[in-house]
């Protein structure tokens, strides 16, 4: 899927979502603090700033997701072995 597509589907989703919330544009974007162009923007797969991203899935209460989008990296058991070997063992009195 080309970039273009995945911001026309992100776009419409968040506006599937909004409308299934009972917001309208201008709702979304004072509780955003964006713009209604802001809005009108992402819903039809144009780009905007990251930020103004977040700030709109942060008032969809949707960030909790971020999670799906990008997980966490995990530790492999070796790098977990020498973060620990790093630690230190006991605590002197200078």
């Amino acid at each position: 899927m080309s970039d273009p597509a995945i911001l026309v589907q992100l776009g419409a989703r968040i506006k599937d979502y909004r409308i299934q919330l009972g917001m309208k544009q201008s709702d979304l974007a004072q509780l955003s603090c964006v713009g209604v162009n802001t809005i009108y923007k992402i819903e039809k797969g144009k780009p905007v700033s990251t930020s103004l991203l977040v700030s709109i899935l942060r008032s969809m209460s949707l960030l909790e997701n971020i999670e799906t989008l990008v997980p966490e990296t995990q530790l492999t058991p070796m790098q977990m072995l020498k973060l620990q070997e790093k630690k230190p063992k006991r605590v002197r009195n200078n």
